[in-house]
């Protein structure tokens, strides 16, 4: 019996991407017969490396293709030869094939170049393009205002002869760059600018990668890429909210190129999501090229970089970037991601898969007294407390064999001389300190405690040496430190990165430098060159140490964690044997939100099962506050503010700002919105929507004229318009719908479109409630009002 298009949908525990706006609508085709497969894309242009927001972007192509059973396309969208590479190209299906995803359907724009030359030949001959000829300068001034429609240029009602003449003579040669260009003839009166004849094609003498110099004029992308899409069969086009107002143009071409009545088949829709960005980091490509050419960095691959190529020298492991993309989430707003979400998957990934060593970073030689002979001791790999939580109890070598626990073991050379780190001896310790001190005593991590009774100072006046006793088992310790042979030990270089810029924000931290300058993301724009000034000078430090000698028989992508000092592995692209060096994957705890010290520390250790409850309990760990700010801070949590909105809102005077008019009983109802809504684009400087207009949309979500979902919605669509949005509710009749007769006749139409579904209910399967409700919803544009709804449902259904 063959499947129908509905069978594809998958039960909501055996998804990998969670359900959300993007996969309703794609339930809602596959129910509906639109489409029979699902088939996704993910385009990136080749003018850069991709990086961690290609992840999260990536993720949602490729595994909302796998979760319905269809494919995923990785296409270059290459319609722009300055700047793409076969470089940027190569590095971008290599690092989309290391993070997982199927490479083999693997296309190019620049592949269509002809087919997308015909399409604007017919849209010639239809009269729906024309060829222009005044300057982009003059184009701009013609296209108007948000105020004034725009003015039709001296060329808009060129014959269609004409045209075809002086397109084919563009693609000759004929022309110097910029002397003409191909328009859309749609709307110069639209209130979406982008409908306001679009530019189509554009005269550009220049090489490309791929194709050389056979062609001197190349698309743009608002015309290739929707048609490669329709080329590909392309069902659901998925992008970022950046390109809400391109889909209009998007629609535009499908509804005259590839209508289902010519094709057969429905043509794609465009879908946009919410973009990510991330904390301590910048995403823009342009100013990654920068940090590259300057120096600030050693290359894309930099481990200090968010690249992938980054993350894959740095030793984070594929797994770790899907399991983060995986915690993302989607949504229809551009949110700020915070680092310590990426760091943590990290961490979850390695504390699994790593075997413990030691080994010393910034050496202090230690001389044990009374050692006269040499010992080798024999040291597990991996603590207990991770064992038993691990498959069977086995675990894995660093040679990636996985084995019985108690197979996993080392010998470690215990010698008279040994190294330790300068930071676990004081000779003149702060309070609290439990590590080695004068006439102290502590324990090197399973070979005996010891005793300092003896302090050699060098030339500097620094100590230099530490003359110690082994005491018996029975002696007290203050603390545990690792340790490493001295004349045993593998010396080795320590790359000790960490976050590439000071500050969470550094784009819109920049804009108090200059604010004349829009820090925008858009390439055409000036670039905001202040961020630079928070590139953390202590992201890369460089040490030199030594390391346990059961490390040179391993293979070189093995890697570890070094106890109490972080992850590691050997630097894949400078380390070599004789001469060790290993890249710092990540530390074991996040420093940067809680700089405490442990008394006692060991290794790190999945947490137990009765841990785990109490630290999802515990507050999240904050950055300090200073003065100025928990003075904010108390007066915002004295009106109602939440703990976590009052923080944030004290941390970052932008945001408090917004909500400086507000009086003092909105603010409560208000702050939410500010910090999950419209902090990226208060930071970044793009904030449409004044806190009047927040406050107006508020209001109707509080008396329940509209829901929480539309008015989310709505909030976008106003980012980018620029509209109020209680204006755009009513524009579009957005309110809740609660009256009785109304919602009794939708909720008829779906019991009669759902027969087979309203048998099973009556049959016993009350779980299709939310079925009902859902189809409800997407009749009503999400405006039913949910508790009539339901009051309704359970009536109608008995």
């Amino acid at each position: 019996m063959s499947k129908s298009p509905a069978d594809l949908i998958p039960a909501p525990e055996a998804r990998r991407v969670p359900q959300n706006f993007i996969t309703e609508v794609i339930d809602a085709d596959l129910q509906a017969g639109r489409h029979t497969r699902v088939v996704t894309r993910f385009p990136p242009e080749p003018n850069g490396y991709a990086h961690l927001g290609h992840a999260f972007a990536s993720y949602l192509d490729f595994m909302t293709a796998v979760d319905y059973g269809g494919v995923c396309h990785l296409r270059m969208d290459d319609t722009n030869p300055e700047g793409e590479t076969q470089e940027y190209a190569d590095s971008i299906i290599r690092d989309m094939k290391w993070v997982g995803w199927d490479t083999s359907r693997l296309f190019y724009a620049s592949d269509y170049y002809e087919q997308l030359y015909e399409c604007a030949v017919e849209l010639i001959r239809r009269g729906l393009a024309y060829v222009e000829s005044v300057s982009g300068e003059e184009m701009a001034r013609l296209r108007g205002t948000t105020e004034q429609p725009g003015t039709p240029s001296p060329y808009r009602n060129r014959g269609v002869e004409e045209n075809l003449d002086l397109f084919r003579r563009m693609r000759a040669g004929e022309f110097k760059n910029g002397e003409h260009a191909l328009r859309a003839k749609i709307d110069l009166a639209h209130p979406n600018f982008k409908l306001r004849d679009p530019v189509l094609y554009r005269i550009l003498h220049a090489s490309h990668y791929r194709t050389g110099d056979k062609w001197c004029i190349y698309p743009m992308y608002d015309f290739a890429h929707p048609i490669s899409d329709a080329i590909e069969g392309i069902t659901h086009s998925m992008c970022s909210l950046e390109f809400v107002d391109n889909r209009a143009i998007y629609d535009w071409l499908m509804d005259n190129l590839f209508p289902a009545e010519k094709t057969g088949r429905t043509p794609p829709r465009q879908y946009e999501f919410g973009r990510r960005s991330m904390e301590y980091t910048v995403v823009s490509k342009r100013k990654l090229r920068r940090l590259v050419k300057e120096g600030v960095v050693r290359g894309w691959d930099d481990p200090r970089m968010p690249t992938i190529s980054a993350m894959r020298r740095r030793g984070v492991t594929p797994e770790a970037v899907r399991a983060f993309a995986a915690k993302i989430g989607v949504s229809r707003t551009n949110r700020t991601v915070d680092l310590a979400l990426f760091e943590n998957a990290v961490r979850d990934d390695l504390n699994t898969r790593t075997p413990r060593v030691m080994a010393v970073m910034r050496p202090l030689k230690v001389t044990i007294q009374n050692l006269s002979e040499e010992r080798v001791l024999s040291l597990a790999y991996w603590p207990p407390d991770v064992v038993k939580d691990l498959p069977e109890g086995r675990v894995l070598l660093p040679n990636g064999e996985r084995v019985p626990a108690e197979q996993a073991v080392r010998e470690v050379p215990l010698t008279r001389e040994l190294f330790i780190e300068q930071d676990d001896f004081s000779a003149d310790p702060p309070k609290g300190f439990k590590r080695l001190t004068p006439g102290g005593t502590v324990r090197l991590r399973s070979a005996g405690i010891i005793r300092c009774d003896e302090v050699i100072k060098g030339a500097d006046g620094e100590p230099a040496e530490l003359r110690v006793t082994l005491l018996g088992e029975d002696a007290k310790a203050s603390g545990v430190i690792h340790w490493v042979s001295a004349t045993r030990g593998v010396s080795a270089e320590f790359r000790l990165v960490d976050r590439l810029f000071t500050v969470p924000h550094p784009d819109s931290e920049a804009q108090q430098f200059d604010p004349e300058q829009p820090g925008h993301e858009d390439e055409t724009k000036p670039l905001n060159t202040d961020f630079m000034s928070f590139v953390n000078p202590n992201s890369l430090v460089v040490t030199r140490g030594v390391v346990e000698p059961s490390i040179a028989r391993d293979p070189a992508e093995a890697r570890y964690q070094f106890e109490r000092v972080g992850y590691f592995w050997r630097d894949p692209v400078d380390s070599r044997e004789g001469a060790l060096v290993f890249n710092r994957i990540i530390t074991l705890k996040d420093t940067w939100a809680q700089k405490t010290e442990v008394a006692e520390p060991k290794a790190e250790s999945k947490p137990k099962p009765e841990k785990k409850a109490a630290a999802a309990a515990a507050p999240v760990a904050r950055p300090a506050l200073e003065s100025g700010q928990e003075a904010v801070f108390a007066r915002l949590r004295k009106q109602g503010v939440s703990e976590n909105d009052a923080h944030m809102l004290a941390r970052e005077p932008q945001l408090a700002a917004y909500l400086g008019s507000v009086a003092d009983a909105q603010l409560a109802s208000l702050a939410p919105w500010v910090v999950n809504d419209l902090a990226t684009a208060i930071r970044e400087g793009t904030n449409r929507v004044g806190v009047e207009a927040l406050g107006a949309l508020v209001a109707l979500v509080a008396d329940g004229s509209i829901s929480l979902r539309i008015a989310k919605d709505v909030l976008a669509e106003a980012q980018t318009s620029g509209e109020a949005p209680a204006a755009i509710v009513e524009r579009k009749g957005l309110r809740v719908v609660s009256d009785v007769g109304q919602l009794r006749a939708a909720i008829q139409r779906v019991l009669d479109e759902n027969p087979g579904k309203v048998a099973e209910y009556k049959g016993g399967k009350k779980g299709l409630t939310g079925f009902f409700t859902g189809q409800v919803m997407k009749a009503t544009n999400g405006q039913a009002d949910p508790k009539t709804v339901a009051k309704l449902l359970s009536e109608m259904l008995g």
